[in-house]
């Protein structure tokens, strides 16, 4: 999920570091801090697979003092350009999971449209069957669990039931784009 974020990030512009880790939590959203602990180990392997590289800035001439820390700028390279086109396409079960689904949302405007609409209803669909699950635990459990619980599984099922309300009206949307068809020339 991460080097999927990173690599469309980076297909946008170059980043340092400290701008990456700035807009991956504004892309991914506040309950998903990442430590550079973590993006740092995730932009030396991408760097390993030849997806993106760092660009170095200049040396300042001898005798030249600064304070400063020189910035590392990091480049997608054209086999990391593969690699998140590769990414983007994969409509497969991994795409709806909790993890991955907010990332391929957050690149919707760069995937194709039917690689969208298999995205959002195989995620209706895992949701669907988790309300399943919750409903039927809430129904075997009720006598058997205290008040803040059974509030908590009521919470987490209002919860599901509002995304897939909402999964429901973007694919609606959709499908009338896809009726529609682009803007005629």
């Amino acid at each position: 999920m991460l080097e999927f974020a990173v690599l469309g990030l980076l297909h946008e512009s170059p980043m340092h570091g400290y701008e990456l880790r700035k807009r991956l939590n504004l892309l991914l959203g506040s309950f998903r801090a990442f430590s550079y602990g973590t993006l740092y180990p995730c932009l030396k392997g991408l760097a390993a697979c030849g997806w993106i590289v760092e660009d170095r800035p200049v040396v300042e001439p001898r005798g030249v003092e600064t304070n400063r820390r020189s910035k590392i700028v990091y480049k997608l390279t054209p086999a990391g350009e593969a690699r998140f086109q590769s990414l983007l396409s994969d409509a497969g079960p991994s795409a709806w999971e909790d993890e991955n689904f907010g990332v391929h949302f957050a690149f919707f405007g760069r995937t194709d449209a039917a690689i969208r609409l298999r995205i959002l209803e195989g995620r209706r669909t895992r949701l669907e069957e988790r309300l399943d699950l919750i409903r039927q635990q809430v129904t075997k459990t009720r006598e058997r669990i205290d008040g803040y619980t059974l509030e908590l599984q009521r919470h987490g099922l209002e919860s599901v039931e509002r995304e897939v309300r909402w999964l429901n009206e973007l694919i609606a949307t959709e499908h009338d784009q896809q009726q529609v068809g682009p803007p005629a020339s």
